[in-house]
């Protein structure tokens, strides 16, 4: 009872702090739970089975895993703090061990290889799967280039020997991700203690292992920080200042017609657990029209369990008979279409069929979720023996149902879980049907330093008829912006036939999904008629905090100068305002390159021409100010005045250095790109980095057309030259590995900022897409 408080007191504190949460695991199926503000999720609609979370068998009583946004979570840990003494409270140490890979590269560090070597190696080791993780002694049994590598390269043998005794050695002490302490006296009592060597906060020195209940016996609490939620809180604050709108996002509806006409469509970008390709074209083929179908698919679309998808789509559709695999696994299977979808349907299975009671299927779910080998061979005796004494089932019959577990094993989501992420994801995914240019805007803050994401959802923004501005002097702030459509419309508009503008893609091919007319939230999200009859959509206008070389210091000053006393109407005034101490000629010619003061009707080739001479005009003016009183001289002599800004003619900067000076800055091109003369004929061909990157298989032949935006020559053993690159288009951008054979007939063309078109085969070796170029030729 008291652990339950601990959790519902935190969680309170959330909610009035307005930071969003939501818990993870089977702690929803606590009816307790939801009573007191734990869970969001309503057990009994859901129907989710408390034993899950807690029987009278279970030996000691489960955590409760607590999420929350990821730029608040520091809050609710200093709430703790607060709340129990910050002598109390810490965040729980955890030691980084030396992985395969890592220890590889350490090794041929410390043996004073070149880097390429380790590199080299390293990169032929797989990666292993989740809570799996990948040896050197099971990567020689998976990879042959390895082994082979192994066999006939002193050098590679010797490392790896190496690398193998180093394997599983503590490498340095880090925060863990979601663990924080709390005791009844101060933490040196029970625990030794260190400053994280990173940033300074107070952790222990035991693990999460040591100081829980079977070590030390200390309450651990499990802080987790999920992006998703904090982009939802983002969205729902940029409604309320945008529209004026008041949502709250947990009593949204969960049958908005438009939410799943979205993703029936398969518009889900920037959607949490419903994006990518695989999973978008199941939800295209499942066409959901409910939260249970979403809670579905989240549980369903992990490795193993993903296999059930087509057949529980067809026997949603009516394409496939509902059937089960015993009269008895109706009671628990009739939601999921007679499908296996959550680890609990093994359970209730293990329990209805085979006899078992909660004290045997909590042995049963350690074996599965855990991928133990010795004691799943025990429970598939137990289950079989069970399933012919308990139900009458033949041996055959039980033997098929056990095999039916297979791919569950490491992978099931109970359904709790499913539950709490799938309210989530439908969140998400309402947000973006329903205020899209919120929620896209969202996305972006919550992105910013990840330029190959941004680039994805840019993309999407321009599919959703949003446009995505550079930053502005006047418009921008810290981060992404949504700039209001003008309201000053001369010609009425029915809702009807603003409706019918508003409809994306996703809507308009979601009607033949679904029937019936998704009605507007509000009339205030409509767009507005301008002037000349053109409608006008929202925009989104990047922030100043996203430009490089651009200190956050410096761009707050000039947000805040803006505020106070109103926009800049000139680049003059803007000189004199602004008086911080980081407007340097780092940060203006960063301000002018961006192209923060076009709206002003300044050119940019202008402008830089004369920089020095604009510091010059902003010091002699920071310093007037700074005095704040006119100097005795400015009084008795008539021939002193303030220096005047002169501009020196430049010549026009060209469209290509604007737009190299946008990837520079802001990590990729915004109001053009230099593939745009090549856009028809690189659509036309239907290939693209992202369908590449998401759909192509290992020696897939295959050819890209994009620009090479890094470079990196190599020096083989045999003294040859290869290069790695990086090219983009449109859509992303991928790897480009060109060995010595190609690279002496091609590398006139492998120059930086070069248009190409490659033509080689796909490769996808330890997960990490790359693309063997055989032909490089220039794109004229």
């Amino acid at each position: 009872a008291p652990y339950f408080l601990v959790v519902a007191d935190l969680l309170r504190f959330a909610r009035e702090a307005g930071i969003y949460t939501t818990v993870r695991g089977s702690a929803a199926g606590s009816h307790v739970a939801y009573l007191s503000g734990i869970t969001n999720v309503d057990p009994i609609e859901f129907q989710l089975p408390f034993e899950r979370f807690l029987n009278p068998f279970r030996p000691s009583a489960p955590d409760i895993d607590m999420d929350f946004a990821d730029n608040r979570r520091e809050e609710v840990i200093e709430y703790a703090k607060r709340k129990y003494g910050s002598d109390k409270v810490a965040q729980i140490g955890t030691f980084g061990t030396m992985m395969a890979r890592g220890s590889v590269r350490d090794v041929a560090r410390a043996l004073g290889k070149p880097y390429d070597v380790g590199d080299k190696i390293s990169k032929l080791i797989p990666m292993g799967s989740q809570g799996f993780p990948m040896t050197i002694e099971h990567a020689l049994d998976l990879e042959p280039d390895l082994k082979k590598m192994y066999s006939t390269d002193p050098e590679a043998r010797e490392i790896l020997d190496l690398a193998k005794k180093l394997e599983g050695c503590v490498r340095h002490v880090s925060v863990h991700a979601a663990g924080v302490v709390i005791a009844p006296k101060p933490l040196i009592e029970y625990v030794p203690t260190q400053f994280d060597p990173k940033g300074g906060k107070l952790i222990t020195q035991y693990d999460m292992y040591t100081v829980g209940e079977d070590g030390v016996g200390l309450t651990k609490l499990d802080f987790l920080g999920i992006r998703n939620l904090a982009i939802l809180g983002d969205a729902v604050r940029l409604v309320k200042e945008h529209r004026n709108i008041d949502i709250e996002i947990e009593k949204i509806p969960f049958d908005d017609k438009k939410t799943f006409a979205m993703l029936a469509a398969g518009a889900t970008e920037g959607l949490f657990q419903l994006n990518g390709t695989g999973m978008t074209k199941h939800l295209i083929d499942l066409k959901p029209t409910t939260i249970h179908d979403i809670n579905a698919m989240v549980a369903l679309y992990r490795p193993g369990p993903m296999n059930n998808i087509p057949e529980y789509i067809a026997r949603k559709q009516g394409r496939s008979k509902i059937e089960y695999f015993h009269p008895k696994a109706e009671k628990f299977l009739a939601k999921s279409y007679g499908i296996l979808v959550y680890q609990d349907d093994l359970l209730f299975t293990a329990l209805e069929l085979a006899g078992y009671n909660w004290e045997g299927v909590d042995k049963f779910r350690k074996a599965v979720g855990k991928k133990i080998p010795a004691e799943m061979a025990k429970q598939h005796v137990i289950f079989v023996d069970g399933c012919q004494s308990h139900s009458g089932m033949e041996k055959d019959d039980a033997e098929a149902i056990w095999q039916l577990f297979e791919p569950f094993q490491g992978y099931g989501f109970n359904k709790a879980h499913a539950a709490c992420y799938g309210r989530v994801a439908y969140q998400t995914a309402y947000m973006k049907a329903n205020f899209p240019a919120e929620y896209m805007t969202a996305v972006l803050t919550a992105e910013s330093g990840d330029t190959d994401t941004i680039a994805v959802m840019i993309a999407e923004c321009k599919r959703m008829k949003i446009t995505v501005l550079p930053p502005d002097i006047n418009q921008s702030q810290a981060d992404f912006t949504v700039i209001k459509s003008s309201t000053n419309s001369k010609t009425a508009t029915t809702e009807a036939s603003v409706s019918d503008e508003l409809q994306g893609d996703e809507e308009k091919s979601g009607e033949a999904v679904l029937s019936g007319t998704a009605t507007p939230i509000s009339t205030k999200t409509t767009p507005q008629v301008a002037e000349n009859g053109a409608l006008e959509r929202d925009q989104i206008r990047f922030g100043l905090h996203t430009i490089k070389n651009l200190g956050e210091a410096i761009s707050d000053a000039i947000i805040a100068e803006r505020k106070e006393n109103g926009p800049y109407k000139s680049y003059t005034e803007f000189l004199e305002r602004v008086t911080h101490k980081d407007l340097n000629k780092k940060s203006l010619e960063s301000l002018i390159r961006a192209g923060c003061f076009d709206t002003l009707g300044e050119e940019r080739g202008v402008l830089l021409h004369n920089v020095d001479d604009a510091l010059e005009y902003h010091k002699a003016h920071a310093k007037e100010k700074a005095s704040n009183q006119e100097s005795l001289f400015s009084v008795m002599s008539s021939t002193h005045a303030m220096p005047t800004l002169r501009m020196r003619p430049a010549p026009e900067i060209s469209q290509e250095s604007k737009l190299a000076w946008e990837k520079e800055l802001l990590g990729l091109y915004i109001s053009g790109h230099p593939l745009e003369k090549h856009r028809e004929k690189i659509e036309k061909s239907g290939s693209s980095i992202k369908k590449l990157n998401e759909e192509s298989r290992d020696g897939m032949a295959t050819i890209l057309a994009g620009i090479i935006e890094e470079h990196k020559l190599v020096i083989t053993k045999k003294n040859e030259h290869m290069a790695f690159l990086r090219v983009a288009d449109f859509t992303g951008s991928i790897e480009v590995v060109v060995f010595p054979r190609t690279f002496t007939e091609v590398k006139e063309f492998l120059v930086v900022d070069k248009m190409v078109a490659i033509k080689g085969k796909f490769s996808r070796r330890n997960d990490s897409p790359s693309v063997i170029a055989e032909k490089v030729k220039a794109l004229e």
